[in-house]
Order: C-alpha cells, then sequence, then structure tokens
C-alpha cells in the first residue's frame, strides 16, 4: 500500500470521515510544511499517552484526580451525569451547574451491544456509596440510548434514598446536549424535574 492510500484509509476510520474527505486531508497534510505533519503526529501520539481518565468522575485527563474534581469552589454533594465529555464541556458553558460530574462513556444500547457494564455505571454507583451525594442529575441525551440509560440509572439509585432529578423541557428529543445552546440548556438546568 502507498503511503498516500495508508494515509487515505487510516483517516477514513474517523467518525464522519468518508474516503473523500479522508483524500481531501491527506492532500492537505500533503502540502503543508514537514512542521505540520511533525506537530500533528505527536499532538496523536500526546494524547494517546498522557490523557487518561480521572479516577474519580471518569473524565479525560492528563492529572488525576482532573480539575473539575479539584475545585473546591465546586458542591460536592450534587453530581450530574452525563454520557460524554463533550457534554459535560457543554454544560459548563452554561455556567448554570456548579457541582460535580460523572462521565458514563456511552449510553446504554442493547441493539449495538453496549450493556451497563460497556459503560462507567459502575464507577457511579461505587462514587454513590462513598460520597455524601445529596442529588443526582440525570443528564443523559433526550434519545431512545439516552432516556434508556436515565431509566436504569434512576432504578439503581432510586432505593439509596439520593434525590434524582432529569434535565427539563427545551432540549429537543433526539438532540446531542453537545449541539444545544447554551441558553436552552441553562433553561433545562434551573427546570430540572424529579423521578
Amino acid at each position: 500500500m502507498l503511503p498516500i492510500d495508508k494515509l487515505v484509509h487510516e483517516l477514513s476510520k474517523l467518525p464522519g470521515i468518508g474516503e473523500r474527505t479522508a483524500t481531501r486531508l491527506a492532500f492537505f497534510i500533503l502540502r503543508q510544511p514537514s512542521d505540520y505533519a511533525m506537530n500533528l503526529s505527536r499532538a496523536l501520539v500526546d494524547v494517546k499517552e498522557k490523557v487518561r481518565l480521572c479516577s474519580i468522575c471518569m473524565n479525560l485527563t492528563e492529572s488525576d484526580p482532573c480539575h473539575t474534581c479539584n475545585d473546591s469552589m465546586r458542591e460536592e454533594n450534587i453530581i450530574c451525569v452525563v454520557e460524554d465529555p463533550s457534554d459535560m464541556l457543554a454544560v459548563e458553558r452554561t455556567h448554570a451547574f456548579k457541582g460535580k460530574y460523572h462521565i458514563l462513556h456511552g449510553a446504554l444500547s442493547p441493539l449495538d451491544g453496549i450493556g451497563p457494564d460497556d459503560i462507567k455505571i459502575a464507577e457511579l454507583i461505587r462514587r454513590l456509596e462513598g460520597d455524601d451525594v445529596v442529588e443526582v442529575i440525570l443528564a443523559t441525551n433526550p434519545n431512545v440510548e439516552g432516556e434508556a440509560t436515565a431509566l436504569y440509572l434512576s432504578k439503581l439509585i432510586k432505593p439509596t434514598g439520593i434525590k434524582l432529578t432529569r434535565l427539563a423541557s427545551g432540549i429537543p428529543v433526539g438532540g446531542d446536549l453537545e449541539y444545544i445552546d447554551s441558553s436552552t440548556l441553562s433553561k433545562a438546568f434551573e427546570e430540572r424535574r424529579s423521578l
């Protein structure tokens, strides 16, 4: 396989990148100075070698615990559960939430073979047993998988007596948190409801 073909093949494995886009990206990289390719390859290696999961919230971080978990100004006893790190960033952009997070790294999807053991549910339950948590906000995406995940988590958490809330309406069904505008997401936090 020629080097350009190998590059196109590897780039086309990225989500949302088809062969045509991968080809355009490969030729873009070829047209750049050598420093660009070296910096790109170093960045890829660095992210794989240095980024890991926070032992508390499961966020991607270079230090453990992560910056958010180490922030003493945040409310320790409220945890917002999101599917992915990008969802956490979307919530942070609203400045509406001042508690801690737990990132599941996915949602339940039996059709795709993703069950409770495939996402960070066990870590959340262990965390709830050890911390003095008074509220868990389920901020999973309002789609089939997110709703199934919220329902599953509510059945696990309700018996603990911890207050359980879900983000209010305003977020379109089938939408992803990372694409929701800040004011809509902020309003959803203000009007969250008990489960």
